[in-house]
């Protein structure tokens, strides 16, 4: 391919933006251009990044535009194309929209910019006489006078004065400035020792390490209990790859909250490793994308994205959590990380490890088919053993009134549960996956009902922050003294809890507790995140009150206590996963309490104990729970047993909508055991101003109905102003 690029001077350049496919462009004399270099090309009035795909048709050569200039030395890998190529085959995408998760970030073929540093320009030689010598001068002196050159911040912080006394002496000629290279990636060392494992331990990792040994590709389920030690069992197989040179990706649904695991990490391998996710300033995200790129960065962790960075010689990877939703990537282009990793392992011919807790039904029947391997974690680490879940009907224990709130929430037994834990010294946690002060705020004299102008949502009040806050599109706006339908002052009231009014209960309740609200309103970012999660471990705080973040593979050692406020919450809607999802996040709930010597002990209060979701877990029965989904499922057709498509219309009118929807259900594809349902309004008909319309396409499982898909659309000519989203294997029904 790459000599058929220089015969005919030509070659096709795919652009990271949605559209139909490549683009032919002329190769100017003297260019060499081979499949995977990144080139900047002449777009209509404008110039686009762009990546040579191949080597063009023939298109008349007086019809095309000349590549401007190729950006950098190294090729996008070939692997990486075709992965591009796979995941736009699959989720019914443009190539190029997927292209552009792998050029996720302007300048990234630039070399980086060389680091300005400051030492003494003349070391021998005293100070001038007369220079004007401050205490905080002479200390810069002082640290400089080893004579290593320091980043002028650096200097600063070791001297401990501002910047502007490292600036001071810059202007009076004693401190000079020097340019150094870019610093060298620090490498993990795989040799380095890892904990003792337990015997089960030790047979599981053996066989994650057997697969990179062996090579090609395998995909592995660590199915182990919370607090089993699944982590160093697959950091063996993390240290395996790294020891023959190979680059390793381990995914995270939640990189905000994984400051443990990196700790680990680092304490594993003695360095920490590259991290990718959302917070990366433009200069990091650049000097990672190339290092990776160059084959200089060995060991990844990061968000779903991370997947789709060019690595040169990928040889493991693992998806941690991988039953978590957070996995599934909603905007833009639709994918599921965890099902892309599977792929992505597939075409580099690599094995991927897929580590949880509560494994998700899609994996556990890839496993009884053979499909995956299997490898069991049946009990904790060490002496640690896991909390027996008990139920609080609220019906015979309903929470009593508090006078100062009125409504309460806790119930009597989990009140007293949490008075004894603390009384103990240990550390109660109450959960609640419910952001804000309250999920609805209503009129008492009228029974109007605050909703997002943009969304069929209700706002959500946020006390703290004093707004109603729309959890959907963003939009926000103060409380009101007076209701905006009736006008009546004094009149609007929060209805049913959010974590915030779950902690001013329990500020009355337990005054002397110091308390913590762990939810993504409480923190902004990786560093915060890292901060409150050690906090807690230091046993900083005694009551923590908080969402699902607080459920996602913390350890906290002085953790005895969980209380779910509700644990109804998650099975109401129509939702297909509901009972699957509920089960999921109450079992790593539940998980965070007990984890080290002392017993654990899990409370899930319920006005429905009798659910089968709720028996699972005073039963601690996974298996006759999930036995029992998996067969609705498989009589439903319903994944993992049948393939669901879901397609969003959208339009800033409604009758747009219906419009275009009534247009595509005329041509709705009639095969043979494939079912088109719908249209229908989504159940967020308004979403960020847009009516929304759905259809779901079912299938057999053994069904591929993406070329259906694209067939049923490129028969339909619909307005500019209406959107068609397609997602493959929905997650979301909203």
């Amino acid at each position: 391919m790459c000599s058929a690029i220089a015969s005919v001077g030509r070659c096709s350049v795919l652009l990271p933006l949605p559209l139909a496919g490549a683009y032919d462009y002329l190769v100017p004399e003297g260019m060499d251009l081979q499949p995977g270099a990144v080139v900047r090309v002449p777009l209509g009035q404008r110039e686009s990044l762009g990546v040579v795909w191949g080597p063009g048709g023939d298109i008349e050569a007086k019809r095309l535009r000349p590549v401007v200039e190729r950006l950098g030395a190294a090729e996008i890998p070939e692997i990486s194309r075709r992965f591009v190529d796979w995941v736009a085959d699959y989720v019914v995408a443009p190539p190029g929209a997927v292209l552009r998760m792998v050029l996720s970030s302007s300048g990234l073929t630039e070399p980086p910019k060389p680091r300005r540093a400051w030492r003494l320009a003349r070391p021998d030689a005293p100070p001038p006489p007369d220079l004007r010598m401050t205490p905080a001068r002479a200390r810069v002196l002082a640290v400089a006078a080893d004579g290593l050159a320091r980043a002028g911040s650096a200097l600063a912080a070791e001297a401990g004065v501002s910047t502007g006394v490292i600036k001071g002496l810059v202007e009076a000629g004693i401190l000079e400035g020097v340019l150094l290279p870019e610093a060298p990636w620090p490498q993990p060392d795989p040799a380095r020792p890892g904990p003792e494992l337990s015997e089960r331990q030790e047979a599981a990792a053996e066989s994650l390490t057997g697969a990179v040994a062996a090579g090609g590709f395998s995909a592995t389920l660590l199915d182990g209990v919370t607090g089993a030690g699944k982590t160093e069992v697959y950091l063996e197989a993390v240290a395996a790859a790294l020891a023959a040179g190979r680059q390793v990706l381990v995914l995270l649904p939640e990189i905000a909250l994984s400051a443990q695991l990196l700790e680990r990490f680092a304490g594993r391998f003695g360095t920490p490793p590259a991290a990718w996710h959302s917070e990366l300033g433009q200069g990091q995200r650049r000097r990672t994308w190339r290092g990776v790129l160059e084959g200089k960065v060995k060991l990844v962790v990061g968000a779903r994205s991370a997947l789709f960075l060019p690595y040169r010689d990928l040889g493991l990877i693992v998806v941690d959590e991988e039953h978590e939703a957070a996995f599934k990537q909603e905007d833009g282009v639709t994918y599921h990380a965890r099902d892309m990793a599977v792929a992505r392992a597939h075409l580099g011919d690599l094995p991927v490890v897929l580590a949880s807790a509560t494994p998700s039904l899609e994996s556990l029947t890839n496993v009884s088919i053979g499909r995956y391997r299997h490898e069991e974690l049946p009990q904790r680490h060490g002496a640690a053993l896991l909390p027996q879940a008990e139920l609080i009907d609220l019906r015979k224990a309903p929470p009593p009134a508090i006078a100062a709130l009125g409504q309460s929430w806790l119930s009597p037994p989990l009140r007293e549960a949490v008075g004894e834990t603390l009384s103990r010294g240990e550390q109660a946690l109450l959960f609640l996956n419910r952001r804000g002060y309250a999920p609805l705020t209503l009129c008492r004299a009228c029974g109007h009902r605050l909703q997002c102008p943009n969304c069929t949502a209700w706002l959500v009040e946020h006390r703290l922050a004093g707004r109603l806050q729309c959890h959907h599109c963003g939009h926000w706006a103060r409380l009101p003294s007076r209701c905006p339908e009736c006008e009546a002052e004094d009149s609007l009231a929060a209805c049913g809890p959010g974590v915030e009014r779950l902690a001013e209960e329990a500020a009355l309740l337990f005054p002397d507790a110091r308390r913590v609200v762990f939810s993504s309103d409480s923190v902004a970012g990786p560093s915060e995140a890292a901060q409150l999660v050690n906090a807690i471990a230091e046993r900083e705080f005694d009551l923590i009150i908080g969402t699902q973040l607080v459920a996602k593979g913390h350890h906290f050692p002085q953790l005895t206590l969980v209380g779910v406020v509700d644990g109804d919450l998650g099975l109401a809607g129509g939702d297909l996963r509901a009972g699957e999802r509920s089960f999921q996040l109450l079992q790593q709930v539940a998980g965070r309490a007990g984890r080290a010597e002392r017993p654990g002990r899990a409370m899930i209060q319920t006005s429905d104990p009798d659910h089968p979701v709720m028996q699972a877990m005073a039963r601690q029965d996974r298996t006759a729970f999930l036995a029992a989904e998996s067969a609705a499922r498989q009589q439903a057709v319903l994944p993992p047993f049948g393939r669901l498509v879901a397609l969003i219309l959208s339009a800033p009118y409604a009758e747009q909508a219906d419009a275009a929807a009534a247009l595509l259900a005329k041509h709705a594809p009639q095969q043979q055991g494939v079912r088109v349902l719908g249209p229908a309004p989504a159940p967020l008909a308004v979403l960020r101003g847009r009516h929304r319309r759905r259809f779901l396409v079912q299938g057999p499982r053994g069904r591929r109905l993406q070329p259906l898909i694209r067939d049923w659309l490129a028969a339909v000519r619909l307005p500019g102003a209406v959107r068609v989203s397609v997602d493959v294997d929905p997650l979301s029904f909203l």
